[in-house]
Parts: structure tokens; C-alpha cells; sequence
């Protein structure tokens, strides 16, 4: 895989660029932060190169000055919210991160339920962290929020939430997905540090969109695409160019609320810290790229793979048809078509050929190996067998796996387990290898080929399975898919 990213740079620099904001206001930062700490997939997509916990690794390096507070929206655990890409809900999620911080050696600090007004599921949920030994605190709903400066600024607005109590200079405040009320948090907290004498600053660390790329950079637009789903749109930052003179990209949420951050941090210091909302950020991985042209292309097929991705969602549910005319149109932005997909053209020109579901996939030297499916395999097994075979240099022509092993496989499937499709999903065909490799050369070669699938990208003409989804995943390969079920 190409690298275009400086992993280590972005470590040093990113971590000395926070202690640089916290030496700016004395006692104690704020931190609200954005995104995936330790699992930043979309990143490492389009910056080959950033490590999906690459945030966390800098966070380590301020372990001994940092700590971590949770939030979690009572209206996220009341409606037992969902993190799409692991399947968990928000409520178990914080568990899973607070053991992820401590484990690493991060202290985790207490937990913040946010837009609290008296469900049981919260108090519930409270009792649960409490009995773990979790400190709980409730921030309540403030009516007007956020346009109500001077109730949200006053002893019944911010001042009724409770205090949460942290003891050291960087707090990191993050949340398990979009909504939780981070910014809230973070503000709350400078009104009871101030009324306590305690100088503290607030500090926003988000990712993308990057500030100082262009508005219409491709990494930019592909955190446009990923972001579909909740409407969010790139924008350039008009108090920022009215300060300095300078173009700086950002978000129609952070230029919406900062007039009225303005006037909070107005009632809270005396006067505001920050004149643009770019001001507030210390995101630093724009500087940290080391080859844009790897980029750029990484950043393109991300777009087209949150088309083909919401295709599919709107093909199995019916219910983002928003999302999908809104990335068409990015694509439009970005003058690409899904055929600047290699994988796309290659398997849509072997199902041309053959008129059966096919699938392709681009090694990481380029070299596309396509497959299609048989009475035996799917064509996403087929493909794994191929690309294995191309990369341990072993013949097409050699069979890896007897029809005489497939065979018996497929009537257990289908006689004793009452299937529908007897063909193998790729994690049956993994299986067989395995067992196959104890005396077979080939196939102990072909296994060995699996760390090679790390950054390839794979395109199906038909929506797969969750099992081969998952087999992709886990190899670390990017994948679309036709928004076709099968048997259509």
C-alpha cells in the first residue's frame, strides 16, 4: 500500500500543539474531541498511512497531564442508539472505551449524561456505572439551547447541571458518536471553573473537514460524503477570512453555533479567546501529509465507496434516499464517476462476459484478479482463492480446495442446516484451506498470502453476506458492492 501520510510526524506535532493551548490559558483545557480516538477507519482510508488509533497514541503522550470524560445523551440510551460499524449500543460503547483508555494507560475520569430530564433508562443506567465505581453526573436540557445566552449563562441554566470534578490540566472530552453534547459539557464546565476562581480554556479537536486544505480537496469532500448521513456541509470559515484574511475550511455546525460560543465566552471571561471557529481547532494532520497525490486518490475512492455503500443501504432499507442524492451530487463536485474504481470496471466487464454475479479485486502492486460465481463458490470466496494463488505465485489452473472436500461441506449446509445457498462464503473456504495446509504445500503458501490484503480494494456486482462483509473487514480490505441482492 502507497503511503501518503507521516504517522509520526502528526504524534509529535499534534501532541505539542495541545500543550501549547494549554499553556495559552493556565490551569486547565477543555478538550472537546471529535471523532474515533482509537478506531479511526475513515482517517486511515483517506491518509494511507494514519494508524486507525493514531489519536490515541498522541493522547499517550500526554497521558500524564491528561484525563478522559465520557458523555453520553439520556435520549441516545433511551432509544438504545446504535454504533453502526460495531453493533453495539452508545450505553455499552462507553464501558468498551473507558476499558480501552485504562487498559492503555489513560485515565478515565467520570461519565456526563447529557440532556437528562428524568428518564428511568438514565437512572438506570447511573446505578449500573455507580456500582462499577464510576462517578455519574446529569446535564440537564436548558430551554433555548443554544440561542439563550443569558439563561444559559446563569445559575439556572449551566449553573444547575453538576460540577464534574477533574483534577488534572487536559480534560478530554469525547462521547461515543455525534450528538452526545460535548461543546455543552466543555461550557458548562468554564462557567463552575470560573465561579471557582479557576482559569480554564475550552479547545475543539476535529479532524476534518482539514483547515488549511481547500474547501473542494478530495479528503475534504470525502469527509463531506461520510458525513451524508447527517447533513453536514463543508464551508469556508467567514469569520476566520474576516479576522485574517485567510481562507480556512470548515463546517456549517461550528460556523452556525460560534457567534453564540462567542457570546458564552463573553459572559464567562470577560471577553472571547477565539475570533473564527478555525481559531478554536488544533487539528495539525493537514501539515502531516507527505505524498498529497496518494491522498487524493485514497480520498476519491472513499467518495465513490460511501456511494456504493449508502446504494446499498437504501437498497436493503429504503429510508436515505437524502443521503444518496446528496453524495451524487458530491460526486458531481468531485468530477468523478464510479468508474475511476479500477475493481468497479474490471468485475462489471467479466459479468459482461459471463452473465453471473463477479467480483475483482486491485492487489497492492496494481494488479487487478477478478472471479465469478460457480456451483461451488460465491464469488467473493473464488476471489480470495485467486488473488491468494497470484500472490504465492502458484498456477490458476490448481485447485486449492478438492471438489470432493467443497461437496460435503455444501450438504451439510443445505440438508442439516436447512440453507438456502450452498455455495461457500469465504470464511468456509479460509477453514478448508487451514485444514488443508497441514499437508498441502500450496494452500499453507496461500494462507500466508493473507496479510497482503491489507489496503486492497475489492468490488462485488452483488451485495454480500454479512460473513464475507465481515472476512473483508478483518482482512482489511476496501469493499463496495452493487446495490443488487441475490438472486436479482
Amino acid at each position: 500500500m502507497k503511503i501518503g501520510f507521516d504517522n509520526d510526524k502528526y504524534l509529535k506535532t499534534q501532541s505539542e500543539q495541545i500543550k501549547k493551548r494549554i499553556a495559552q490559558f493556565g490551569d486547565k483545557l477543555y478538550l472537546e474531541f471529535g471523532g474515533k480516538l482509537f478506531d479511526d477507519n475513515h482517517a486511515s482510508r483517506v491518509l494511507p498511512g494514519f494508524q486507525p488509533d493514531s489519536k490515541l497514541q498522541m493522547l499517550m503522550q500526554l497521558s500524564d497531564c491528561a484525563e478522559i470524560v465520557m458523555v453520553i445523551s439520556a435520549i441516545d440510551i433511551e432509544k438504545n442508539k446504535m454504533r453502526s460499524d460495531l453493533g453495539i449500543t452508545y450505553d455499552e460503547d462507553v464501558l468498551r472505551l473507558r476499558s480501552e483508555f485504562e487498559r492503555v494507560g489513560l485515565y478515565a475520569g467520570g461519565v456526563v449524561i447529557t440532556h437528562y430530564n428524568g428518564q428511568a433508562s438514565a437512572d438506570a443506567y447511573r446505578n449500573r456505572l455507580e456500582r462499577l465505581g464510576v462517578k455519574v453526573y446529569y446535564h440537564y436540557t436548558i430551554e433555548g439551547y443554544p440561542n439563550n445566552v443569558a439563561l444559559i449563562d446563569s445559575d439556572d441554566g449551566f449553573g444547575k447541571n453538576d460540577y464534574v470534578e477533574t483534577t488534572r490540566p487536559l480534560v478530554i472530552v469525547t462521547a461515543p458518536g455525534p450528538g452526545s453534547g460535548k461543546m455543552a459539557v466543555c461550557l458548562s464546565q468554564l462557567y463552575h471553573e470560573n465561579k471557582r476562581g479557576i482559569k480554564a480554556g475550552y479547545a475543539k479537536f476535529e479532524t476534518f473537514p482539514v483547515w488549511n486544505l481547500p474547501l473542494k480537496h478530495p479528503v475534504n469532500i470525502a469527509y463531506e460524503a461520510a458525513t451524508a448521513d447527517l447533513n453536514d456541509v463543508n464551508m469556508i470559515d467567514p469569520f476566520h477570512f474576516e479576522a485574517y484574511n485567510e481562507v480556512a475550511a470548515s463546517y456549517n455546525r461550528d460556523i452556525e453555533i460560534f457567534p453564540v460560543l462567542n457570546a458564552l465566552f463573553e459572559g464567562i471571561y470577560g471577553e472571547s479567546p477565539y475570533k473564527s471557529p478555525t481559531d478554536m481547532g488544533v487539528n495539525m494532520i493537514g501539515f502531516c501529509m507527505s505524498d498529497e497525490d496518494v491522498c487524493c486518490n485514497a480520498a476519491r475512492e472513499e467518495i465513490i465507496r460511501r456511494y456504493y455503500y449508502a446504494l446499498c443501504n437504501l437498497a436493503e432499507r429504503g429510508d436515505n434516499e437524502h443521503e444518496v442524492n446528496k453524495i451524487s451530487l458530491i460526486l458531481k463536485q468531485a468530477k468523478l464517476t464510479t468508474e475511476y474504481r479500477r475493481t468497479t470496471v474490471a468485475a462489471h466487464q467479466r459479468k459482461d462476459i459471463y452473465g453471473v454475479h463477479t467480483a475483482a479485486i486491485e492487489l497492492q502492486d496494481g494488479t487487478i484478479i477478478t472471479s465469478q460465481t460457480s456451483s461451488l463458490l460465491g464469488p467473493s470466496a473464488a476471489l480470495i482463492l485467486n488473488a491468494a494463488k497470484h500472490m504465492a505465485g502458484i498456477p490458476h489452473d490448481v485447485k486449492l480446495i478438492p471438489e470432493e472436500m467443497i461437496e460435503p461441506i455444501q450438504k451439510t449446509k443445505v440438508d442439516y442446516l436447512h440453507g438456502h445457498n450452498p455455495r461457500l462464503h469465504t470464511d468456509e473456504v479460509l477453514v478448508a484451506l487451514s485444514m488443508l495446509s497441514i499437508k498441502d504445500e500450496n494452500c499453507r503458501k496461500a494462507l500466508e498470502q493473507l496479510p497482503k490484503f491489507e489496503g486492497c480494494q475489492v468490488h462485488s456486482t452483488v451485495m454480500l453476506s454479512e460473513v464475507d462483509r465481515k472476512i473483508f473487514k478483518k482482512l482489511g480490505v476496501g469493499l463496495t458492492c452493487d446495490p443488487v441482492k441475490k438472486g436479482e
